[in-house]
């Protein structure tokens, strides 16, 4: 098979709690985001720790930011979209970071009520 007929592709799909109830900001360019961490956790490792994984993701498009917005810290949720870097300059020199770029979302779970301290 040569490399011309084998199709890339870039999807992600994840089922996590959410850290904190997401973000709104506003970009110089003047475009709406919507942002949230993700943890999701992981398999058994080998030392027998559990462990985590924190994703950055965003939502761009305005039914992916009004799903988001109903959401709180603790909530499960799963999302869909692709994995993208992006690159900005800083006043010393160019960054970048991973993040999920979300296509679709949904509420899976609701976070468990908080319990008062007496």
């Amino acid at each position: 098979m040569s490399t011309e007929t084998i199709e890339h592709r870039n999807e992600v799909l994840l089922v996590g709690r959410l850290s904190a109830a997401p973000e709104i900001r506003v970009l110089p360019s003047g475009d709406e985001i919507t942002t949230w961490r993700l943890v999701v956790a992981r398999d058994e490792v080998t030392d027998g720790r559990a462990g985590q994984d924190t994703l950055d993701c965003t939502a761009w498009t305005a039914r992916a930011r009004k799903s988001a917005a109903s959401w709180d810290a603790g909530d499960v949720v799963e999302v869909e979209g692709a994995l993208r870097r992006r690159f900005w300059k800083t006043p010393a020199s160019l960054a970048s970071r991973c993040e999920i770029e979300v296509s679709r979302v949904r509420r899976v779970a609701r976070a468990a009520p908080r319990q008062r301290k007496p």
